[in-house]
């Protein structure tokens, strides 16, 4: 018989990155049926998305802002140039970087595909309200300008920072 295990100490907050999970989840799934229709996945849409509001980054820039490993974002970019909805140019004054940018055929995909993505907007907004909406927007945009600011490194100790890592899987 193996010895008993302790019991965690109680957890006193609700687990907000499942919340923001689940949440994101019933989000996207009211995108997904725009996006499987036009034949392009949420991270290239993600990627379509930021460089129509931004113009060209570099790949370090889009993997950050959209969240995506760099291993997924060169396998994600590579699939993009080959369907021709990115183009990659070196910049002249460092050959080692990159811009990455769209393509007429991906401005032309998002064209198509904006009357529905704005419907989707729409949907949402009218579940949750316009005041509501506003809010929430300016809550995230808070949130993310105030944690950036702060990295978790920052406020934890060498053991609290190595158990979170070792949770999440060391890199």
């Amino acid at each position: 018989m193996s010895p008993k295990q302790p019991e965690p100490p109680p957890l006193r907050h609700r687990n907000l990155p499942l919340l923001m999970l689940q949440a994101r989840e019933h989000v996207i799934a009211h995108f997904r049926p725009v996006l499987n229709a036009n034949g392009i996945t949420e991270q290239q849409w993600r990627i379509v998305r930021l460089l129509l509001d931004t113009g060209p980054l570099e790949p370090h820039q889009i993997g950050e802002l959209c969240r995506l490993s760099s291993p997924s974002l060169a396998g994600v970019l590579s699939r993009m140039a080959q369907m021709g909805f990115v183009r990659r140019k070196r910049l002249k004054d460092d050959q080692r970087r990159v811009h990455v940018s769209l393509t007429p055929r991906s401005r032309a995909l998002a064209a198509r595909m904006a009357p529905r993505i704005e419907a989707v907007y729409a949907h949402i907004e009218e579940l949750l309200g316009k005041e509501f909406s506003e809010v929430f927007y300016r809550a995230l945009d808070d949130l993310i300008v105030k944690l950036r600011a702060q990295p978790p490194s920052a406020r934890m100790g060498p053991s609290a920072g190595s158990q979170v890592d070792n949770f999440h899987g060391a890199r």
